[in-house]
This record gives C-alpha cells, structure tokens and sequence, in this order.
C-alpha cells in the first residue's frame, strides 16, 4: 500500500466515524476528492455538499460545482451570501479573509442543520498551513472539520488519489476569491470586481489556464506561469487591447510569472502572527 493510500484508509475511518456530513463544497480538488470518499464511504443519503456563492466567485465556478457534485450522486444545496454588504469584507484588509470565512461557515451552517446535518466539514489541506490562513481561525471557531488535515494529506497526494478514484476534475487548476487580486487596503467594487473576472475570463479562453489579473488602481499586471511567459508577450497586442477595453489605462506582464497568494508577500510575518 502506498504511503497516499494509506493516508486514505484513515480520511475514511475519520468520515466513518463522523457518520452524517455536510461538505463546505467549491468544486476545487480538494473538496471534491472529500466529496467522492464521503459519498463512497456514508453513501448519499448522509452526504449534503452545500455549494455558496457570491459577487467575489464567478458564476461559473458556481455552476461548474454544482454540476459536478450532481454528477457525483451528491445532494446538492446551492446558497448565496453577499461579502460586499460587509463592510468588514469590502474594506479588503488582511483580516477580511477571517470575516469571508466566517460568514461562509455561518451561511453553510444555518441551512444544513434545517437539512439535518449537524457536522460540516470542509477541503482544508496540509498545504494550506503553509501560506497565511486567517480563515483557519474562523473554522476553528465555527466547529468546522478539516479532516483531509487530519489525515495529513497533501495537494500532490490528493490528485494522485483522485486520479485513481475518477474523480473527474483531479488536475483542475487552483481558484481563489477574486479578493485576492487587489492589494490589501484596496477597497472592493462590484465594478473592479467584475473587471478581473473579465479580463481573466479572456485570458483562459486565449489559452492560459492558470491565471490573474491583479488589479493595482489603473494598472492590471498579468501572472501566468513562467513557461507561458513567450507565449502571453506573443499575445501581447491583443491582450493590451482587451485590457484597455475593460477600463485599464495599463497593463503589464509580471515577468516572475504565476504565484499563489502573491499579494500576501507584503504582509511581515509578525503581521501574519497576529492575524492568524
């Protein structure tokens, strides 16, 4: 047995003995590996993933989740919650990620007790303890159970064991919410909101997977991986001009290439010490 299967073995044993969730679902891998072992595990019937929208996910990724958990057998809930109303959100400082979280947990929770689910659990995993998680603290104090945590997986071994298991998107690329790509202290907007789902939306369809577009006030600097760097300046002119359509006045490629959780690296750690 490899040492992924093995960890496997004990993520069962932990649903098992919870015995009735309801999954915090995105339609990320993670969730949706978790979502695929509870379902084989508890069966449908004691399974609810519960899919939330709102103005900082697109809608696309909102229906794509609740497609795929339908096509998994799951019962599935869709919710909405609206972040921008908060102010504590909107203001988009580094502790709004703490705020985000919560009112997600609160939202999830209030509708699956009505459903009969008592215990929610969601896709955290070891990876996610390295970067700075304020959300941590907001599961913490909402009850929430990371049990791909628990069971001490990893992102590399989730793929591999949804590969194995058919789970249909095991090497779908990493989202985040469109928070993440405004500098903190830069209040959030419907309309600035919008124009990085756009100018993303285009950069996917042009064939550039994994991208973001982060907004810095007039200026939108563009993050692909390094080995398609060529091939977004061979694209150059007609990204700029797409770009400039949707309200920038400048657009840049950021030649260290893709990272996740760059805006974070502004944060000191002490900062991240205190938030966390």
């Amino acid at each position: 047995m490899s040492f992924a299967k093995a960890k496997e073995e004990n993520l069962i044993q932990k649903i098992q003995e919870l015995g009735k969730v309801a999954i915090a679902y995105s339609g990320g891998i993670d969730s949706s590996y978790l979502l695929k072992v509870s379902l084989d595990t508890l069966g449908s019937e004691n399974v609810l993933a519960v899919v939330v929208n709102s103005e900082l996910f697109s809608d696309d990724e909102f229906n794509k989740a609740v497609d795929l958990a339908d096509e998994m057998g799951a019962q599935v809930l869709g919710l909405e919650m609206s972040e921008l109303a908060d102010s504590k959100i909107a203001a988009n400082t580094p502790d709004s990620w703490f705020f985000s979280k919560k009112l997600l947990y609160q939202t999830i929770r209030a509708y699956a007790e009505k459903e009969g689910f008592e215990v929610i659990v969601d896709g955290m995993i070891m990876d996610d303890n390295a970067d700075f998680r304020p959300g941590l603290k907001a599961r913490d104090e909402e009850g929430v159970l990371s049990v791909l945590q628990q069971a001490n997986l990893y992102k590399r071994e989730i793929r591999e064991l949804a590969k194995t298991a058919g789970v249909a998107n095991w090497n779908k690329v990493a989202s985040c919410s469109v928070a993440s790509r405004f500098p903190y202290g830069t209040k959030l907007s419907q309309a600035a909101v919008d124009q990085v789902f756009a100018g993303e939306k285009y950069l996917r369809e042009a064939g550039f997977a994994t991208v973001r577009v982060r907004v810095h006030h007039d200026l939108a600097r563009i993050e692909v991986p390094e080995n398609q760097l060529l091939s977004l300046l061979n694209q150059k002119a007609e990204i700029s001009a797409y770009m400039k359509e949707l309200g920038f006045n400048y657009v840049t490629i950021d030649v260290d290439g893709f990272k996740s959780g760059r805006m974070n690296d502004v944060l000191a750690e002490e900062d991240k010490a205190a938030l966390a």
